[in-house]
């Protein structure tokens, strides 16, 4: 639940994207849905840009919630806490009304979001990349610093790849990247 004035613009911002489209929120009618004036959102998030990234950050941090609960799940055993990691993300992507109506803009002309998500996703995946290393620290694991980066990368970037395109159901996607991770990481 929406706590702060931002928290209820930005979700606001993603439930309006979802019903018309990324075009249709404009910062005066995202002010009336949520009973603020225009200022305050300019205040709360700045420019349609700003926003666009806030609301990007928001639904990451519940992507990344999923992610550490998977790794204090499984605190002993690195593929396992990838695996459910993996799972859980891949469970919750497509009920996320936000991604949901950025890849369904793909197919019209609504694709202003898509390059956060896409090419200029750096920080969104450095802050994914980073989160999994944070995670991954207390493990033991036998690789140097460079390839374990190298593993990190490869596993965030898998899951990306399958949230945008599944190719399977998400349990069976998560057992395909713990199969590779356990490859790797052992």
């Amino acid at each position: 639940m929406a706590t702060t004035t931002r928290d209820r613009i930005v979700e606001a911002a993603v439930s309006m994207t979802a019903e018309t489209g990324w075009s249709g929120v404009t910062m005066g009618a995202l002010a009336r849905r949520v009973g603020v004036s225009r200022q305050t959102v300019h205040n709360e998030v700045g420019t349609k840009h700003g926003l666009a990234e806030a609301m990007i950050a928001h639904e990451l941090d519940r992507f990344l919630g999923v992610v550490s609960g998977a790794f204090d799940t499984h605190p002993d055993d690195l593929v396992a806490a990838i695996r459910g990691a993996s799972r859980g993300v891949l469970e919750l992507a497509p009920d996320n009304p936000l991604l949901h109506a950025v890849v369904s803009a793909t197919h019209g002309a609504d694709t202003e979001l898509l390059p956060l998500l896409t090419t200029h996703a750096e920080s969104l995946l450095a802050v994914a990349k980073e989160v999994v290393r944070d995670r991954v620290a207390p493990y033991r694991i036998d690789l140097d610093a460079e390839h374990l980066d190298a593993a990190i990368d490869m596993v965030v970037r898998l899951v990306l790849s399958h949230v945008m395109q599944p190719s399977a159901a998400p349990a069976r996607t998560a057992d395909d990247i713990a199969w590779i991770a356990a490859r790797v990481l052992r």
